[in-house]
């Protein structure tokens, strides 16, 4: 009888410490799953907001650079169209002048007070003047007070937007794994190409559908106008994020490390510009060397050559904009491609692919553009839009991986708006002087390839950094 009492309470013991093991697995499983989960929604809003942010961005540019004409028409009367065209186009140049200045603002704050601050507060700044812009008097309202008002806003949308596409990638860059960082970076360069699909669409329905008066008077106003209401959304949600684990993880290191040193010293640990400038300038130069291609190729592909396929080889605007809006489509499906595959075999090996793509392609592609034939034309610009996903798909991740998480921002924003300002904004500008300096249709061509070969020494002489650990680098 004590036996079986005692088996009894052996088994009653053992099953209560079964239940208690299975509830503490259980518990433990839970603590484990809930975070995952936290992280994982974290990384859709950052990609979302990320996204979106972009997409205001390019959407404002694609809308200025497709009603080009028109807004040269509002803002700039002129009896020759051609110095209209350069003034509308020296206004989008200059308003890139303040992107490595507002770079290093943006890039210093957010390495400093954390990724999401900044963004939040840049979105707001960059959504205003695009709004604003929509709400300007024209030349026979004001006056010169006209073109001046349009200069202030593109520089003040310039300074701000000089944080959005570096600042996005180094934040989504941060939250994705290693070896995904090159398709998860490949959103943002997807998302400035969404946002000139929308305002290549808009602008070939509404050239469509309105009359040149409508359009002149109203229509080309909408597209800026909607920034407004966009930017508010983009705003409420980087408000809500935390921002990144790598990014966390160094300011506390910092802060352990300034506990213990003198006020000296840890004011010279959260300096990223001295940092920048002092630690890492090789890194910074090779960077900006390959972000020159970008910076010609982006603009001149995707923004320029509706304009010089209307204005200089006299092809429909109807029929320019409607092969921009399908290179565009496959430009936004082969940019995750090429992250992808950056993401196999190493982010140098694409992005050199991409400039020896370029010097050999790029003066027979505008050989045939100036055929102004519809089917050659869409092929080459087809060819050459897939050409520019090697470079922008990976570039990205690059930039990211190439600075330490204490510079990270600043060195991406810096390097890459540097290069835009001085390649990227005046390459419309730039290649409408060129015809007309040397009466040749085909000049631009020879400029992307002299820059194309700029950026295959950078890179030649860059490091690869993918797979890496971005808190270790």
């Amino acid at each position: 009888m004590e036996n079986e009492r005692t088996e009894r309470s052996v088994l009653i013991m053992s099953a209560s410490a079964a239940i208690a093991t299975v509830r503490t697995a259980s518990v433990s499983a839970t603590a484990t799953v809930t975070p995952q989960s936290e992280q994982q929604n974290m990384v859709k809003k950052v990609a979302f907001s990320s996204f979106l942010g972009n997409f205001i961005e390019w959407f404002d540019y694609a809308s200025y650079s497709y009603f080009a004409t028109v807004i040269a028409l509002v803002f700039f009367p002129s009896g020759s169209h051609t110095v209209a065209m350069l003034q509308t186009f020296g206004v989008f140049a200059l308003s890139f002048v303040l992107r490595p200045i507002g770079a290093l603002f943006w890039g210093n704050f957010g390495d400093k007070k954390g990724r999401k601050g900044a963004l939040a507060i840049s979105i707001m700044f960059m959504s205003g003047a695009s709004f604003l812009i929509g709400c300007l008097p024209s030349y026979a309202m004001i006056g010169i007070a006209a073109p001046a008002l349009l200069l202030l806003l593109r520089m003040v949308q310039g300074f701000s937007a000089s944080g959005e596409y570096a600042g996005a990638a180094t934040f989504l860059g941060e939250y994705a794994p290693a070896d995904k960082r090159g398709i998860y970076c490949s959103l943002i360069p997807a998302s400035t190409a969404i946002g000139l699909l929308a305002g290549s669409t808009l602008a070939t329905v509404m050239t469509s559908s309105l009359s040149s008066d409508a359009l002149t008077a109203w229509g080309w106003r909408l597209p800026f106008l909607m920034a407004g209401p966009l930017g508010l959304v983009v705003h409420y949600i980087r408000t809500k994020l935390a921002d990144s684990p790598v990014y966390a993880s160094m300011t506390q290191a910092l802060d352990d490390k300034q506990s213990a040193a003198s006020s000296a010293s840890a004011n010279a640990a959260k300096s990223p510009l001295r940092e920048l400038f002092r630690n890492h300038f090789k890194a910074l130069t090779i960077s900006f060397g390959a972000c020159v291609l970008n910076a010609v190729g982006f603009y001149t592909v995707l923004t320029y050559l509706p304009t010089y396929l209307s204005d200089t080889v006299g092809m429909a605007a109807a029929q320019s904009s409607t092969i921009t809006t399908i290179c565009l489509v496959l430009y936004v499906a082969l940019v995750f491609g090429m992250g992808h595959i950056s993401d196999k075999f190493g982010r140098k090996k694409v992005l050199i692919g991409a400039c020896v793509a370029f010097i050999a392609l790029t003066v027979p592609a505008f050989l045939i553009l100036n055929t102004a034939q519809f089917w050659p034309v869409l092929i080459v610009e087809l060819a050459m839009c897939a050409t520019l996903t090697a470079n922008d798909g990976t570039l990205s991740s690059y930039l990211t991986e190439t600075f330490p998480t204490s510079v990270r921002f600043t060195g991406f924003a810096f390097s890459f708006n540097l290069a835009n300002a001085i390649f990227g904004g005046t390459a419309p500008f730039i290649a409408t002087w060129l015809i007309y300096a040397t009466g040749s249709s085909i000049a631009p061509a020879w400029y992307m390839v002299a820059v194309a070969a700029v950026a295959l020494v950078a890179m030649i002489l860059s490091h690869e950094n993918a797979d890496k650990d971005l808190s270790s680098i």
